[in-house]
Parts: C-alpha cells; sequence; structure tokens
C-alpha cells in the first residue's frame, strides 16, 4: 500500500493524547493502522507527551481535584494503539469494531444520491461527532463544498482525486474550515470512503444545501 497523504501534525498531537472526539479517533486510528510513518509519529509524540510528565515539578493536589479528575477519565474516549492490518484487508480494525465485524458489502446502504449511498456508524457519544461511511460509482463528483469543523475521510477502497491531488486506499484527507473541494471518484470501481465530521459540511450549490437534511453530513 503507497499512501502518500497523511495525518496533519496537530492531529497526530490530539490522537497521542487521546482529545479527538470519537468520530475522528476511529478514522484516525484506522489510518494509523495502515501507515508506519503515522504510527512512527504517534509514538513520538506519545514519548515527548510523557517526558513533559516528567519534567513537571510534583505538586499536591486536593482530594476534590483528584475525584474530578478521576471522573473525567472514567468518561473520556480513551484508544488503544490501534492493532496492525495487512495490506489486502479493506476495512482496519479500528473502523471493523466501530461496524461490529460487519463487511463493506453487507452493510446496510442507503442510497442518497444517483451513485451516492450512505451508512451512518453509531456512535457511543452524541458529542463525538459523525461517523460516515461513503459509496460513491465511478466517475461522480461530489458538490464543491467547505467544511464547518475538523474532518477526516480515510479511502478504504478505490480512489478519488481533488485540488489536493489523488487520494487511493489508505490514504487519509485532514481538512478544516479552510478548505474547499470537489471531489472525483475515478474510473473503474466504487470508491468506499469513512468519513468523520466535527459539525456540517458547507455546500456551496443551493440545490447540494436543499437536499442536505436528508443526507445527514
Amino acid at each position: 500500500m503507497n499512501i502518500r497523504h497523511h495525518l496533519d501534525h496537530a492531529t497526530i498531537l490530539a490522537y497521542a493524547a487521546a482529545t479527538l472526539g470519537e468520530a475522528l479517533t476511529i478514522v484516525a486510528a484506522s489510518h494509523i493502522a495502515r501507515c508506519p510513518a503515522c504510527r512512527a509519529a504517534v509514538r513520538q509524540a506519545e514519548t515527548m507527551g510523557g517526558q513533559l510528565m516528567l519534567d513537571l515539578n510534583a505538586t499536591a493536589v486536593s482530594s476534590e481535584c483528584k475525584m474530578r479528575t478521576l471522573g473525567l477519565l472514567d468518561r473520556a474516549t480513551l484508544h488503544r494503539f490501534p492493532a496492525r492490518t495487512s495490506a489486502q484487508d479493506e476495512v482496519p480494525v479500528p473502523l471493523s469494531r466501530a461496524l461490529g465485524c460487519v463487511g463493506l458489502r453487507d452493510l446496510p446502504w442507503k442510497r442518497k444520491a444517483p451513485g451516492v449511498a450512505l451508512h451512518h456508524v453509531p456512535l457511543s457519544s452524541p458529542d463525538g461527532g459523525k461517523l460516515v461511511l461513503m459509496r460513491i460509482a465511478p466517475g461522480r463528483a461530489m458538490p464543491e463544498h467547505g467544511h464547518g469543523g475538523e474532518e477526516l475521510t480515510l479511502v478504504l477502497r478505490g480512489a478519488y482525486h481533488d485540488e489536493m491531488g489523488r487520494f487511493g486506499p489508505g490514504d487519509v484527507a485532514d481538512l478544516d474550515e479552510e478548505v474547499e473541494h470537489r471531489p472525483v471518484v475515478e474510473a473503474g470501481e466504487d470508491c468506499y470512503c469513512a468519513v468523520a465530521i466535527e459539525a456540517p459540511t458547507r455546500f456551496k450549490s443551493l440545490s447540494a444545501r436543499l437536499i442536505q437534511p436528508f443526507i445527514g453530513i
């Protein structure tokens, strides 16, 4: 697998610190499971974070502060370092767990537009963002759009291209509010992607905005 597009450094740091939302964590972990470069970057970030903690001067804290901290840890979305996947696996292990180990072809896809089908993945927390799987037919183009927050798109199968280049299996698009693009799926086969979003997509065209409530992204 020849991965060309990686997680942003800020996303790597947030993942290592376990501060990403649930949807972003699942997609980030799925990319990391396939990407040796990002696995190494996460390890480096975790090592740096551990060293910073050791360098801090120890200060006694109250029992009330300890209890509040333990309560936050109980409610936090924690991650284990993601299991690696073999090159032939379509669904990385972190995403497969979220799907209940159901294969891509067996998911209950819902057709939203000609050549476009979605599957919304249930999450454990309503504040964890949205995790959506997309299946887009060859040659289809998504409407031009921007983003209301951070978005991670991981290609599982097939490929698409946009203003930032070509994205194939294992590649991740790490996007924010400043990015606008128009992805076009390459000919030959459907493109399957896992998309994690923090906030609704900002479609440019009126027609796309009108159908957005029915699409759910």
